[in-house]
């Protein structure tokens, strides 16, 4: 027999949680080493998507203990290298499609200028945009249900099981919605540290990772094993 899911009202609050979760624990540590890895993101993304799954799980097991301390270690970095390599996959499809689109923009006269460098500048712009949106939804649909299911079992193959990532999104619809408005406001709070909170932008991007963190988790918990297919 299937286990009862929580009540409306209990994945509301779970989700919620995620905005407050990043500030649980009081671990200066934790937020220094964070901000560290976001600030040298290009020669630290690996680590510091190894933590966002360490943050996952974490939550998944206990979220009333907040983020987990910062633990370098080979399974960090094994978890951090599959996870990014989830998240390049999902993202091929559209870099492959950025320069005929690009090309698509320039050739429709597209740009403001009729400077032809310019002209390439923009149509890039514009492409890349058009592009972000149709990504974010896909990211969106997949990963947090992917990572959740990766978090709680530590299998490579259930970050790339996009059958059942969709499956589990069309099994508790309801749930995912939460989850993926939690993941999308925190990551405006985030930016938005840059200019409206006079924070930076840096702290921000790490705190939405950690809300992503939470909000993830809130899908395992929502069910047993609602990545699973």
């Amino acid at each position: 027999m299937a286990a009862k899911r929580p009540a409306y009202g209990c994945r509301v609050k779970l989700v919620a949680e995620s905005f407050a979760w990043p500030f649980r624990g009081r671990r200066r540590s934790t937020w220094a080493a964070g901000v560290l890895c976001v600030l040298l993101l290009p020669v630290l993304f690996i680590p510091l998507l190894g933590y966002a799954i360490a943050a996952t799980r974490a939550a998944e097991q206990d979220p009333s203990q907040g983020p987990p301390a910062w633990r370098m270690s080979a399974s960090l970095l094994a978890d951090g290298f599959w996870t990014a390599l989830a998240v390049l996959l999902t993202l091929l499809p559209f870099a492959i499609a950025w320069d005929p689109l690009s090309s698509a923009f320039f050739n429709a006269g597209a740009s403001p200028t009729r400077d032809a460098a310019m002209s390439a500048i923009y149509a890039h712009v514009i492409a890349f945009f058009a592009l972000a949106l149709p990504w974010g939804l896909v990211a969106l649909l997949v990963l947090p249900h992917a990572t959740a299911s990766f978090a709680a079992t530590g299998k490579p193959a259930d970050l790339f099981n996009l059958a059942a990532a969709v499956r589990g999104v069309r099994r508790d619809f309801a749930a995912w919605n939460l989850a993926a408005a939690a993941i999308v406001t925190g990551w405006t709070i985030g930016l938005a540290c840059a200019g409206l909170l006079c924070v930076g932008i840096v702290p921000g991007i790490f705190y939405a990772i950690l809300v992503s963190a939470h909000a993830a988790a809130a899908l395992h918990r929502s069910g047993p094993n609602p990545s699973a297919g």
